[in-house]
């Protein structure tokens, strides 16, 4: 394992540029998880994309562009064939396209399971968020996840930042704390009461609540095992995409792990839990 410089503390002086940048990517998120189509279609087949090529420059630096295209091709297929309603399709396509990246890949980049790996890291996530949203009341179940998501992060980070104390996990991710990793999960489970409540769900409270939590806690182990990934391969971020914040892939780790905990509950729901 590479070893890294100790990671760099908040930077204030950047805050500007990150909640710029924030108030860009937050409202057109929103626009297409509630309009669903080809808006949506189009917004995460762009953001596939882009996470695919950050994948290739990490994980196949001596060929990120090979590599690159392999996953996004694999990736790209399930989530077309999902969108289509096809959804055991595009689930077979996940493993079929990662055996065909790491071919694709083999001799040219480090490890060729890395390929395969990317696209078994991406694909599922975003096959559950197609399926998710097309589901019946899907742009409430969307926003739900992108909140309790985005609360579990907020929440994290302003109270690990006031509180501090025990680290979480140091060796792959020094600044966070025990203190945040409680204050995500509160501020996760307030907000999936709080959608629950003051929406057309058919989602009781307690249940909302339990969804909540779930989603906070695989929005931590989202983030902490992309900083394991990072560490694997020697880089501190993923990519420099979005200013002030890194790459794509440091902005929607724990979405990746959250997308398929919230397809889960909804699943559980249309079986007819939480009503």
């Amino acid at each position: 394992m590479t070893p890294l410089p100790q990671a760099r503390r908040f930077d204030w002086s950047n805050l500007r540029l990150r909640v710029a940048s924030a108030v860009v990517l937050v409202p057109s998120a929103l626009f297409a998880a509630w309009h669903g189509g080809w808006i949506f279609l189009l917004v995460i087949s762009i953001g596939l994309a882009l996470l695919a090529i950050e994948w290739g420059g990490m994980s196949a630096p001596r060929a990120p562009v090979r590599v690159a295209a392999a996953v996004t091709a694999a990736v790209l297929a399930a989530v077309f064939l999902g969108h289509l309603g096809l959804i055991k399709t595009a689930w077979l396509a996940v493993p079929l396209g990662a055996i065909a990246a790491a071919v694709i890949a083999r001799g040219v980049a480090e490890r060729a399971v890395d390929a395969a790996y990317g696209v078994l890291y991406i694909a599922p996530a975003a096959v559950c968020l197609v399926w998710l949203r097309s589901t019946n009341q899907g742009e409430w179940w969307t926003l739900m996840l992108f909140a309790c998501t985005w609360a579990a992060d907020i929440g994290a980070f302003a109270v690990g930042s006031l509180l501090k104390g025990p680290k979480l996990w140091p060796r792959f991710s020094p600044n966070k704390t025990w203190s945040g990793f409680v204050g995500g999960l509160a501020a996760a489970t307030a907000v999936g009461t709080l959608m629950a409540a003051k929406s057309t769900f058919r989602l009781d409270l307690r249940a909302a609540a339990l969804v909540g939590l779930a989603v906070g806690l695989a929005t931590m182990a989202g983030d902490l095992w992309e900083s394991a990934l990072k560490r694997r391969f020697g880089v501190k971020d993923s990519g420099d995409l979005i200013p002030g914040h890194g790459g794509l892939l440091d902005r929607v780790d724990g979405l990746m792990f959250a997308v398929v905990v919230m397809a889960a509950a909804r699943l559980a729901n249309h079986l007819g839990w939480g009503h």
